[in-house]
């Protein structure tokens, strides 16, 4: 499993996209920093010779209301965002890999119990021909005998094709062709650890989702005082000189320049950035309450299928495994008939299915817990 993770972190589309919107970030920040540029400007007046005056001018737009530091702060914000978003994907994707690696686990215990119960029935019907043969048994016997061979000969085709839709999503998970997926090494019964109230809620504070939606806040904020500042128009200072024929001689050339605001205050988009920042801090509160809620409950979940898996393993699987070695030794001796070997095999078969589902919903438990959370101690 740590090789199945291991791969899908180190290659997977989906962590490669969030990782250039990261690097996309970064050239954000250092396009916000910049200044305004120059302008370089030629005027020229008259077209005659004697009397055309040329006036040369650069101009330079100044900030003066702190539009860069908060545009560059806004920026910031947005590769924090971008950064928070990766983190998201890499912690989903871990889930979504150990989920499928054990659902191939199980798929593969699945086929395994399918193959045992194909040979159990075979070797059922086997019998029930002989005695039947030798008039022990009735000829409606070795019939139902017959159909159990079909039905847990179906039962084995359908393990058969879970377990390739389930290598097919592994495959999918850690992002590699099926093909280069070789045996599974790992236990299939293997509980995942139950979750530690004080270590649930400690990784609640800082999961995913909530570290997205604070920072949602602290851009929105940021845009908020970008906007503020954008209300003070900039001052544009020229230098130059100027050239005229006329009076045979250069003169020097100062202006400044400031727009008057007296209609355009930005006060839409100071407004507009305000109430974004108010329905981020609600979609922050509502996020956290939801994701409170989902992680409680999958914890709950995996402790109820802990403690169904202990009870299967510990209580039912061996009652009904000791039920079903004596009623095929009384089958056998003739104590038993085959209907009560049936229902001892169906009964033990169905243990062990109940076994393997309430692993396999442990383990999604646990994968949910995973995404929501992020990966235990922010594993790579």
């Amino acid at each position: 499993m740590e090789a199945a993770i291991e791969r899908a972190l180190g290659a997977h589309p989906r962590l490669r996209a969030a990782a250039f919107e990261v690097e996309a970030a970064d050239g954000a920040v250092r396009q916000a920093a910049l200044p305004p540029n120059p302008m370089l400007s030629l005027e020229q007046e008259d077209t005659r010779r004697e009397t055309r005056t040329v006036t040369v001018l650069l101009s330079q737009p100044l900030e003066i209301g702190g539009q860069r530091a908060a545009r560059t702060e806004w920026a910031r914000r947005g590769r924090d965002l971008a950064q928070a978003e990766l983190d998201a994907v890499r912690a989903e994707l871990r889930a979504e890999v150990v989920q499928a690696f054990f659902a191939a686990l199980l798929a593969q215990e699945r086929l395994q119990s399918a193959e045992e119960s194909l040979r159990i029935a075979g070797d059922g019907a086997g019998a029930t021909a002989r005695r039947v043969a030798a008039g022990k048994l009735s000829p409606i016997d070795e019939t139902r005998a017959r159909v159990a061979v079909s039905t847990a000969r179906i039962e084995w085709r359908q393990a058969q094709a879970e377990q390739l839709a389930s290598r097919h999503a592994l495959a999918a998970a850690i992002g590699v062709e099926e093909s280069t997926i070789g045996a599974l090494d790992g236990r299939a019964d293997a509980l995942p650890p139950l979750p530690d109230a004080a270590e649930v809620g400690r990784r609640l504070a800082d999961a995913p989702a909530l570290r997205r939606a604070r920072l949602d806040v602290e851009q929105a904020q940021a845009a908020y005082d970008l906007a503020r500042t954008q209300r003070i128009p900039d001052l544009t200072v020229s230098l130059g000189a100027k050239r005229s024929q006329e009076i045979g001689r250069s003169q020097a050339v100062i202006g400044v320049s400031l727009p008057l605001p007296l209609f355009d205050r930005n006060q839409g988009a100071q407004r507009e950035a305000l109430k974004r920042r108010q329905a981020a801090e609600q979609r922050a509160d509502a996020e956290s309450q939801r994701l409170r809620a989902e992680v409680l409950a999958a914890a709950d979940e995996l402790r109820a299928r802990a403690d169904e898996v202990e009870a299967l393993r510990r209580e039912v699987l061996p009652g009904a495994r000791e039920a079903y070695t004596a009623a095929s030794r009384g089958f056998e001796l003739g104590k038993f008939g085959f209907l009560d070997v049936l229902d001892a095999q169906r009964t033990w078969l169905q243990a062990r299915t109940q076994l393997l589902d309430a692993l396999a919903k442990a383990h999604r438990a646990q994968a949910e817990l995973d995404r929501r959370l992020g990966a235990p101690a922010q594993q790579p």
